[in-house]
Parts: structure tokens; sequence; C-alpha cells
């Protein structure tokens, strides 16, 4: 059985368009390496810019090897360079009772 993620990235200054390029193939390349199942990710994006990625992991071990994959470990190192990974109740829709956003097109 799957487990369903939230993850949130908020891009550093000036670094939206470099996070917006790296999140166009973050699930794809999860999915190449067989880490995620094939269930559509729904990207967001927050008024305050954070981007929002709901998607699904194909088991606790895939999310274990993920951590420890040099092709994973090389793009959140991407990641890290642009954004800052932020927990979901500190973007600021969380906090309403129907959050609404707007959708992003990435590679899925």
């Amino acid at each position: 059985m799957g487990i369903i993620v939230i993850a949130c990235y908020r891009p550093k200054s000036g670094q939206h368009e470099a996070l917006a390029r790296l999140m166009e193939q973050h699930v794809a390349t999860l999915r190449l390496l067989g880490l995620v199942t094939d269930r559509a990710p729904i990207t967001m994006r927050a008024a305050d810019g954070t981007f929002v990625e709901v998607f699904e992991w194909a088991s606790r071990q895939a999310i274990e090897t993920a951590h420890g994959h040099p092709v994973v470990l090389k793009m959140w190192d991407e990641y890290a360079k642009v954004c800052d990974y932020v927990p979901v109740a500190q973007v600021p829709e969380a906090a309403e009772l129907f959050p609404e956003f707007t959708p992003v097109a990435v590679n899925a």
C-alpha cells in the first residue's frame, strides 16, 4: 500500500523559476526509479509562492531507499539550493477550512 505525502517547498529569494524547473521532473524521476506509484501528483502554489506537492510513495521501503539513492540525493541537493522545506502548517492557506491554491502543471 502506498503512502501519500504533502511536501511544501518555499522558494528562496529570486529562486521561484529555478524551483519550478526542478519540480517539473521531481515525481517523474521518482517514478522512473520505482519509488512512487502511478497516481498522478497534484502540484499547486500558495499565495506566498510556496509550492505544495501531493504524491504517493510506493511504500515505506521506497521512502527509505530514496533517502540513500544517489540520483534522489543529488536532486534534493538541488532543491535545497533554491528552496526551504516547510511543514504544511506553515503554508498560510492551511489555516483555512477549505484552502485554495493555484494549480501548477508538471511532468508526471
